[in-house]
């Protein structure tokens, strides 16, 4: 796996041109990048589940609302952290949004200072999640390495059971059992059975899925 960088785009969905460019004016002063959108449909055909950064959202839109598109946002998986704009003071939607997991809810017109507290502190919480789902690809890359019994062979160790113990379960002797811990932890780069435990608890639980079910 090549080393990526986070490299955060704020999208900015309003059918005000005006507040578009004010927006994309100011988070530009702070070096950040930014992408206007007019319509909820302009900004789903153009970003998918590997982008990164924050979204600013105009609950008002023309064609699909700022709540539908927070909605097929979560179908699609697309992760972003979501910030609604609203000219009027809705609680019932700010609620509704909120429930449904915006990061933040603010009014028009937005005070620019507190927009970009809002906003840096929506990138570093997706820049946690970035990280992480990087550190799941990486574990993932490494399990994919093991064969079917050397994953057994890791699953059963983990889980505490002594070579014997392990030998018997599979039908092999104790020396082959240390001969696919050795293979196993040489590809999993790590040096000591307490190493191992540690790696497999960061592994993703689809992951683990599949190794049960090759066992």
């Amino acid at each position: 796996m090549t080393s990526k960088l986070y490299r955060p785009v704020i999208h900015i969905v309003d059918d005000d041109p005006g507040v578009r460019r004010s927006l994309a004016l100011w988070l530009g002063f702070r070096d950040r990048v930014t992408r206007e959108y007019d319509s909820a449909e302009g900004f789903l055909a153009a970003v998918d589940p590997d982008c990164q950064g924050c979204a600013i959202i105009d609950v008002h839109l023309g064609g699909m609302s700022g709540l539908q598109l927070q909605a097929r946002m979560a179908e699609a998986g697309i992760p972003l952290p979501a910030l609604f704009l609203t000219g009027h003071g809705d609680v019932p939607t700010a609620r509704a949004a909120l429930k449904a997991g915006a990061f933040d809810f603010l009014e028009k017109p937005v005070e620019n200072d507190r927009l970009v507290e809002l906003v840096e502190a929506a990138l570093r919480s997706d820049e946690r999640r970035w990280e992480a789902a990087q550190q799941a690809e990486r574990v993932q890359e490494r399990l994919d390495r093991l064969t079917p019994r050397e994953r057994e062979v890791m699953e059963q160790v983990v889980a505490g059971r002594h070579n014997r113990e392990i030998a018997a379960d599979m039908g092999i002797s104790a020396r082959t059992v240390e001969v696919y811990k050795a293979r196993l932890m040489d590809k999993l780069d790590v040096r000591r059975v307490a190493d191992l435990v540690r790696f497999a608890m960061k592994q993703p639980a689809p992951a683990a899925r599949r190794a049960d079910e090759v066992t």
